[in-house]
């Protein structure tokens, strides 16, 4: 049995736009978790999206499959887009996360 697990996955570029203040605080959480603001981003969206359960409920309807895409995704050169990405595993703040809010 492997000692590591790599999982492969297709990443893609997009553009989004945030709040100045929103951008500060992702490069910020990016330096205290050590971590690019990409990860940052990728992984406090996946935290939300598997802790909303009206959301994973939605996931399951029809609708959900007719979503139109408002992302605004940038072409991938054809040989990034063959290449599989390892994806990084979840810091463990993320993968688990303690019961006690911090600041509140």
């Amino acid at each position: 049995m492997p000692l590591l697990e790599v999982v492969q996955t297709r990443q893609i570029s997009a553009s989004i736009r945030l709040t100045d203040t929103t951008a500060t605080q992702v490069d910020q959480y990016a330096a205290f978790i050590r971590a690019c603001a990409d990860d940052v981003v990728e992984q406090a969206l996946a935290y939300v999206f598997s802790k909303d359960r009206d959301f994973q409920d939605f996931l399951k309807t029809p609708e959900a499959r007719k979503v139109v895409s408002t992302l605004r995704i940038r072409k991938v050169p054809a040989a990034e887009a063959s290449e599989p990405v390892a994806q990084k595993p979840l810091p463990a703040s993320v993968a688990a996360p303690s019961s006690q809010a911090k600041g509140a």
